[in-house]
């Protein structure tokens, strides 16, 4: 990836948006957060992924690798188009404005998704029935499994798709057809959502770029057991004949833990893959660039090697490294779609062959500057070792905030940071702000906590952990103070503004 200019950004998830309807979605927050973003002279916002959300909640478990999150349609949208009545939202329930209630907000959501349904099903005009029919019809390759699976997971209580009988997990064609005839409402429904997620993120898309704002989205490198993906094309996934995994992913053990971490999402057959010339990674990677400018892909290390762990194991220590794909994955992808503006998030255990094929196709990694302060000046990722070609962080979306960090730093990470950044232990989160703008990497991108400089507490994510996660919002009266202005002057001399 090569940007024409020294550009900055914000790290900031939809769901995190401010709004009245339980959780951040693609309204009109949405747009006045561009509009924010022009004003602080940012020239992108990472939304991270954008696919429907998995156990924990967590987007990167998501059931589809090409479906868009129904939460994060904008209902009032549909209001105005006349599909949905407005009573619908005129009793919304005290909704927690700080933190995303997802047992609640789901049900409640998709109750008027689904009465905005019927609402076209009944009012549509010609022109609005035909342009959703050739929508689907452009999106043949993936569509019509994604709705039939969601579907079914309705029709069965949400249990995963091995549990749904044999006829149905072993996918025997007269069961399928007949469960299409059998919910052919439900399969409408979901296909109607999905083609209002495209619109309305489309309208996002163009919206930003008027601003001057480009999106950067993330590609999670797996996908979850219990997906369409899997339950799809069970022979590119190593499991048994009774559809359970015989392998999972994970990271291994390091200094953030002694078990490593033991994700337990399903483990791709490279090779079968392979022999199809990674068709199924190139509509992928095709697909997320529909919605985004930039793609951000985790876990870049697992393209060349991965950690493999036994199913049957409880954590991450008795996994073994095994060889990805390589150089063939993305010559694949490259030969398909030409040359990409792709991010390798090549964190963790870095290896030279890692570097090497992150290098061979020219993509930039990334550089957490938070996380340089608990060595010493040689550190990589400390801004005088940057280079070009790389994209600076203040934190990450995984990482603790400034505040948070530092509220738990040790002695000497904290006198070595001071030194460093000099600064006021008030005053952390714009130093590091500041420090990562001066970087001579290309992309410099700031979490949104950082930028309002709050605590721990408000925390996005913690790796490893299953509870409690992907929550987080911002109340409509954080983006009124004064940190658009410093975060444009910090711009500004850091020469990343917007032009």
């Amino acid at each position: 990836m090569t940007l024409s200019r020294r550009k900055s950004g914000v790290v900031l998830h939809i769901t995190s948006l401010p709004g009245e309807h339980g959780v951040g979605d693609l309204g009109p927050p949405a747009h006045r957060f561009v509009d924010w973003l022009a004003q602080a002279q940012q020239s992108v916002w990472q939304v991270l992924p954008i696919n429907p959300i998995g156990p924990g909640n967590s987007p990167y478990q998501s059931p589809s690798a090409f479906a868009g999150s129904g939460l994060m349609v904008a209902l009032q949208a549909l209001v105005d188009q006349g599909w949905l009545e407005p009573e619908a939202l005129k009793s919304v329930p005290d909704f927690n404005a700080a933190r995303v209630d997802y047992d609640r907000v789901i049900p409640w959501r998709w109750a008027r998704l689904r009465q905005a349904a019927a609402g076209f099903a009944k009012l549509a005009t010609a022109a609005q029935r035909d342009a959703l029919a050739a929508w689907c019809e452009e999106q043949s390759d993936w569509l019509p499994e994604w709705i039939l699976f969601a579907a079914l997971k309705d029709a069965h209580a949400g249990q995963p798709w091995w549990l749904w009988g044999p006829a149905l997990a072993g996918r025997d064609p007269q069961a399928l057809a007949a469960a299409r005839l059998r919910l052919a409402q439900p399969i409408a429904e979901h296909a109607f959502v999905q083609w209002c997620f495209e619109q309305q993120m489309q309208e996002l898309r163009a919206y930003a770029h008027q601003r001057g704002v480009q999106l950067m989205g993330d590609l999670p490198i797996f996908v979850a057991h219990d997906s369409v993906d899997v339950w799809s094309r069970p022979d590119l996934y190593f499991m048994d004949a009774q559809h359970q995994l015989t392998f999972v992913a994970g990271v291994p053990p390091d200094g953030f833990g002694p078990d490593g971490q033991r994700w337990g999402n399903p483990l791709y057959r490279w090779d079968r893959m392979a022999d199809e010339h990674y068709a199924w990674w190139v509509a992928r990677v095709q697909r997320a660039f529909v919605h985004a400018d930039i793609v951000r892909i985790d876990h870049f290390r697992g393209f060349a090697g991965y950690w493999e762990v036994p199913a049957n194991c409880p954590t991450a220590r008795e996994g073994r490294w095994a060889p990805g794909p390589g150089k063939p994955l993305f010559t694949a992808i490259e030969a398909a779609l030409g040359r990409l503006p792709i991010v390798a998030e090549d964190l963790g255990t870095i290896t030279p062959d890692v570097v090497e094929l992150r290098d061979h196709f020219g993509l930039p990694g990334m550089r957490i500057v938070q996380e340089a302060f608990g060595g010493d000046a040689q550190h990589p990722f400390l801004p005088h070792h940057h280079v070009p070609p790389c994209l600076a962080y203040s934190s990450t979306h995984d990482s603790d905030t400034a505040h948070g960090w530092w509220a738990t730093a040790n002695a000497s990470t904290r006198g070595f940071a001071r030194e460093y950044l000099q600064c006021s232990d008030e005053q952390l989160h714009w130093a590091l702000i500041r420090a990562t703008s001066h970087s001579v990497a290309q992309l410099a991108l700031f979490p949104m906590q950082d930028v309002l400089g709050l605590d721990g507490s408000h925390r996005m994510n913690l790796p490893g952990t299953a509870q409690g996660n992907w929550s987080w919002r911002l109340l409509p009266n954080m983006l009124l103070g004064s940190e658009a202005t410093t975060l444009k002057r910090i711009t500004e001399a850091s020469s990343r503004g917007l032009g």
